[in-house]
């Protein structure tokens, strides 16, 4: 056997050289490529040395990028994966201690939304001799415990590389969830400081060209038949447009089939733009951030035919959406999404499984009726004209405005003209930026107010624009997301739709972006408030505490704070990362800050000043939250009620 003397950290670098997937594209073509395109890398004393010794030798065709925040490049790494369709990822590596643990909510996110990353985090020494090191933290009942443990709750696997040779064993199993179908998500491999530099005798075989298979799974025939058999005696049916249906690269399959049989579609958020806004038979958002037109087909719907989708609770607005004795007919490749709802399983890749139903169906000439696309056209006007009064709403004045959000807070609106001399709504200026930038722009969102609106409100005018991290809702996502998404996508433009809580929270790949030369667009809502958490808050009961961001006055202590507007100037902070900043209070300035920006080469960031409680508020939805089950405040008490008379109108199951 020929072997060849590498440290682990040079084999594990030439291991992710050589590994390839192929994969059956949407159009039927064969595809073959390399699987990691790069490494975001932030260098600490506990990868700095070993790790980086084996990127400087070994790297031969990927990318390395400097990140600057080991969650904010992680969550580049997400964004990139998930613009790619899975097809493509980054690994990323940092330092032991604080810097590994900063990947853990990165590491969660992906996993909570099915997305492959690879997670390289520098760990304590195997050998314990010089403990406890730097950055350390010692358990006293077991020492062979790190921090890095905690990433056994937040991926899909996860592995210690505690000898040299351990390599080949926790690559190749990484190699297998990362291209996963079915249970894709973070992988972790924790290296210690001392293994990275040790040396092993590898077989050379170990680092010959590997390519992944992704096949698309078959459906089986008794699965084939108990999905004909359910579906073909439904009279109102609706089809759930999931992520599952973009990652398996199904958009044609789906649209095909829905077509073919005359099924409307509602869209989750991973699923949005799998196929254009104004397709006949697309009823748009659904669930708890949904609109009118699906949530009204939902709560009438005989038979759901969910392609690809977790079934989270803003999909079923906590279960309650859909009608108890509706059946359902779930296409997942993994068993444990395709059991959820007490549904028919259908373990089979989408294309697949669609195909084969759908030649099944035309056989016995199965059709919805004249009625039913009736009643699909009717609401589908019925919600695009609501979209277009929302494109256009302007505040007057305090006796004659009616914010969306008319809850008890509203004092907030008018707080917020005064103290800032802004009156811009929210959705009207989501509107504008749907209507002016190229239709090929990709969007990206994660948290806050905007999902509610964009998963309802935005048109979609291609396919796989629409980027929405919402299985884990991660504040911070959007900038690191639209940065991975540009380097996946470099000919299109890209906008990170983000408002000024999740800015806040991180915003440092931005300054990669600039470093780099991948230009985004930074979207910033700046209500100075957490505003999806206020009128959640508020609109349960509560006083408004901790949601606004106002001046504390001297003496509260209860976290009310009422003092004068906190006026940031988000422009100044983009334009002191080298990006061309806007400041926009005006219709007209924004409208020539989106032309302006289009223009510009480095990432722009626009600074909207936009009035709370301006965001879209729910249309025939639900949501199920801890309100208190004992309070002294009568709003409290009523929002009990609420809770427990729609759960038990809801599935329990």
């Amino acid at each position: 056997m020929e072997t060849v003397r590498l440290t682990a950290s040079q084999a594990l670098v030439r291991f992710l050289e050589n590994q390839y997937i192929s994969y059956i594209d949407m159009d039927g073509n064969e595809q073959e490529h390399k699987f990691v395109k790069g490494i975001f890398m932030l260098p600490g004393h506990g990868n700095v040395v070993g790790f980086a010794n084996g990127v400087e030798q070994e790297l031969k065709d990927m990318i390395v990028y400097q990140g600057k925040n080991e969650q904010g490049m992680a969550l580049a790494a997400v964004g990139y994966a998930k613009q790619m369709r899975r097809k493509s990822i980054f690994a990323c590596t940092s330092s032991v201690g604080p810097g590994a643990c900063n990947m853990v909510t990165a590491a969660a996110t992906a996993t909570a939304n099915n997305i492959p990353v690879l997670i390289l985090p520098g760990d304590i020494y195997a050998s314990r001799q010089p403990d406890p090191v730097l950055q350390q933290m010692e358990q006293p009942q077991n020492l062979s415990i790190s921090a890095h443990d905690a990433f056994q709750a937040v991926t899909k696997y996860w592995g210690r590389i505690n000898r040299p040779e351990q390599v080949m064993t926790d690559m190749i199993s990484a190699m297998r969830v990362l291209t996963d179908t079915a249970n894709t998500g973070a992988v972790a491999i924790s290296l210690p400081q001392d293994v990275q530099a040790e040396a092993y005798d590898y077989p050379v075989d170990f680092f010959k060209k590997r390519v992944w298979r992704i096949d698309r799974r078959p459906i089986t025939k008794y699965a084939l038949d108990k999905a004909v058999e359910v579906i073909k005696n439904a009279k109102k049916p609706l089809l759930i447009c999931g992520g599952g249906v973009r990652y398996a690269e199904a958009h044609k399959v789906f649209k095909k089939f829905a077509e073919d049989f005359g099924i409307a579609f509602g869209e989750t958020q991973a699923g949005k733009s799998a196929v254009v806004w104004d397709h006949e038979l697309n009823l748009g958002g659904l669930g708890t951030t949904g609109g009118i037109a699906a949530n009204k087909l939902a709560h009438e719907a005989d038979v759901v035919i969910g392609v690809g989708t977790r079934y989270t609770d803003f999909t079923t607005a906590s279960k309650w959406l859909y009608r108890t004795d509706a059946k359902f007919v779930n296409i997942n490749p993994s068993e444990f999404q395709a059991y959820k709802m007490d549904a028919t399983p259908v373990v089979a890749d989408a294309n697949e499984a669609l195909t084969a139903i759908g030649e099944e169906l035309a056989k016995i000439g199965y059709h919805t009726d004249k009625a039913y696309a009736e009643e699909v056209a009717a609401l589908r006007k019925e919600w695009w004209t609501e979209v277009e009064r929302l494109d256009a709403v302007e505040y007057t004045d305090k006796e004659h405005f009616t914010p969306e959000i008319n809850d008890a807070n509203r004092e907030c609106v008018e707080k917020y003209i005064k103290d800032t001399g802004c009156k811009l709504c929210q959705t009207t200026v989501l509107g504008t930026i749907n209507h002016l930038i190229d239709d090929n722009a990709i969007v990206c969102a994660a948290a806050g107010s905007l999902p509610g609106d964009m998963q309802g409100l935005w048109r979609a005018r291609k396919e796989n624009t629409y980027h929405m991290e919402y299985g884990y809702s991660c504040m911070g996502y959007e900038v690191a997301s639209a940065l991975g998404a540009k380097i996946a996508c470099p000919d299109q433009e890209v906008y990170a739709m983000c408002g000024d809580g999740s800015f806040d929270m991180l915003h440092s790949e931005l300054i990669t972006s600039v470093q780099t030369g991948h230009k985004i667009n930074v979207m910033l809502f700046d209500n100075a408030s957490f505003g999806c958490i206020n009128n959640l808050e508020v609109g349960q009961g509560n006083a408004s505490i901790c949601t606004e961001k106002n001046m504390l006055e001297p003496g509260v202590t209860n976290g009310i704070h009422k003092g004068k507007v906190i006026q940031v100037d988000y422009a100044a902070i983009g334009a002191a990362y080298g990006c061309k900043t806007y400041t926009v209070k005006t219709l007209d300035e924004l409208k020539a800050a989106i032309e302006d920006a289009k223009k510009q080469t480095v990432s722009t960031l626009i600074d909207m000043k936009v009035l709370p409680k301006t965001m879209s508020a729910g249309y025939e939805n639900w949501w199920r939250v801890g309100v208190a089950e004992v309070s002294t405040k009568p709003e409290v008490q009523a929002a009990r009620k609420a809770i427990e008379d729609h759960l038990f109108e809801a599935r329990h199951y």
